[in-house]
């Protein structure tokens, strides 16, 4: 059992891990702690009962998880920084996209048991679809870790060539979804609704409609043609979405994002 994890970098998605984690089912227990440089953009946390500070060094000393939630370019710094104060068993959890563990592992000297993780940010609800690559790890080593963010959403271990695409539909994905259901609240506005309402109909909707697909286990288009009737509404509304290229316009911009991530990678 983990009895310390250190999260350095208490932006956007690491707050929303320490978040999850301590509101799971099955909350984490041992010591969480989350350091930011300006400390008061993360003193929400300490109601929640997560330690939070400025120094990395002191964080990161006996933790048995260190998870490294800093931009790309911030990595080789922060690991330089708290690399000779890890214990050489704690495990290394990187949420840098584009960095790969060869990458990583040289950055800390041929250190082995490394792992990428991409949550997305509905992990601070426990909603997470987590996916995960390792690095020279052991299978208990892969359980700890797995064990540890199922609390907290999905888990599934990929291919660290997928780590990228998985950024992407995972990750970002959670944006082009959120996106959507902003477009249809517009959309129930103009046809009457009062924005509240809008959105708490089409939120739910989108709900429902992952359910069926996630409980089911049945394809999108199978639900989509219990709902679709001849010269009906549905169909309608449906072909004209299509007309204006609604499907290609969600594909070119997974692409799209894949495409910066993939060239960003290459100029490492």
């Amino acid at each position: 059992m983990i009895k310390k994890i250190a999260i350095i970098g208490g932006g956007n998605l690491g707050a929303a891990i320490a978040k999850g984690l301590v509101k799971a089912e099955t909350p984490f227990r041992g010591e969480l702690v989350v350091t930011r440089r300006r400390i008061h953009l993360i003193k929400n946390l300490e109601s929640d009962g997560i330690k939070i500070q400025s120094d990395n060094v002191d964080a990161v000393k006996n933790a048995e998880m260190v998870i490294l939630a800093v931009k790309p370019f911030q990595l080789q710094e922060v690991i330089s920084e708290v690399l000779p104060y890890m214990d050489d068993s704690a495990l290394l959890v990187s949420l840098a996209a584009g960095v790969d563990s060869q990458q990583i592992s040289d950055m800390c000297q041929g250190r082995k048991s490394i792992f990428r993780v991409m949550p997305n940010t509905a992990i601070s609800i426990g909603q997470s679809m987590t996916c995960i690559s390792s690095f020279h790890s052991t299978e208990a080593e892969n359980k700890v870790v797995q064990e540890l963010f199922e609390t907290v959403g999905e888990v599934q271990f990929i291919p660290e060539e997928l780590m990228s695409s998985a950024t992407v539909l995972a990750a970002c994905g959670i944006a082009y979804a959120l996106r959507f259901i902003r477009a249809a609240t517009q959309g129930g506005v103009e046809i009457g609704f009062g924005s509240e309402l809008a959105l708490k109909i089409a939120s739910q909707t989108v709900k429902g409609a992952s359910e069926l697909i996630i409980r089911g286990q049945t394809h999108p288009e199978a639900e989509i043609d219990k709902v679709t009737t001849p010269r009906g509404i549905t169909i309608s509304g449906l072909n004209e979405m299509e007309h204006q290229g609604f499907s290609s316009a969600l594909i070119k911009g997974v692409i799209a994002s894949f495409e910066k991530i993939e060239n960003a990678t290459k100029k490492k």
